[in-house]
């Protein structure tokens, strides 16, 4: 198993996050925000992967199936390089997600962390409670009551 440094560790969760993210919520975030031109590396493409999974969570891994993700690289004038891999065929998000990956890079990172990455965040924050909470209320205990018999 590969570990990752310190230096990847913050790219890989905002580029995660930015994957995760609503389509319609992210273009709504940069919407205000002032964008820069940019070129491409390589323009939002689609194609499948193959995931895997281990039964039990620690099981040998299978090939569970093919899932469609679009992915895009693009450049800035200012040098940054920015990549985007998200699920489904949606060409804008990938651009909006490998903008912000470029951005985050370069001098505007804390305008991004506040503006995008922090609120996204706590979207997921808000997303993960709502589920936990679900899953509580169907939650049953077990309990045993101690006859007087022994």
């Amino acid at each position: 198993m590969s570990k990752i440094d310190d230096d990847t560790a913050p790219r890989a969760a905002w580029m995660g996050l930015l994957a995760r993210s609503r389509p319609d919520r992210l273009a709504a975030l940069l919407a205000p925000l002032d964008l820069p031109a940019h070129d491409w590396a390589r323009a939002p493409e689609s194609g499948a992967v193959m995931v895997r999974g281990r039964a039990g969570g620690t099981g040998a891994p299978f090939n569970l199936g093919e899932m469609t993700v679009t992915r895009c690289a693009l450049r800035l004038a200012t040098g940054e390089v920015g990549h985007a891999y998200v699920q489904g065929r949606d060409r804008a998000h990938a651009t909006r997600a490998a903008l912000v990956d470029a951005l985050m890079q370069g001098p505007r990172a804390a305008e991004m962390q506040a503006a995008v990455l922090d609120p996204l965040a706590a979207d997921r924050a808000a997303q993960r409670a709502a589920r936990a909470g679900k899953a509580a209320a169907t939650r049953v205990e077990f309990f045993t009551l101690v006859r007087g018999e022994d």
